[in-house]
């Protein structure tokens, strides 16, 4: 979830940090405050920049980045498994 704070080259970072990790899927989405007794949104991201975390994502080694302000960790986890293992069946055997 971004818009706590953070900057850009901040969401690059722990990206880095998971592909080092050997993290392979990765989702991105908005934070969005629950209620008041919730911390408030520092910042809405733009569509650009949901698409450039995308880029930079698939350009660092992440096999798939689903990145967008309505983006949940569950968002097309069937597809992205599915995809994933017909690829790690061509690789491995």
């Amino acid at each position: 979830m971004v818009g706590l704070g953070e900057n850009l080259e901040e969401v690059q970072e722990v990206m880095r940090d998971q592909r080092a990790w050997g993290v392979d899927i990765l989702t991105i989405g908005q934070y969005l405050q629950p209620s008041k007794n919730h911390l408030p949104i520092e910042r809405y991201y733009t569509p650009e920049e949901f698409q450039a975390l995308k880029e930079y994502g698939l350009k660092i080694g992440f096999k798939w980045v689903e990145s967008a302000p309505l983006v949940r960790s569950s968002y097309h986890a069937v597809e992205q498994v599915r995809a994933l293992s017909k690829v790690h069946q061509q690789l491995y055997g």
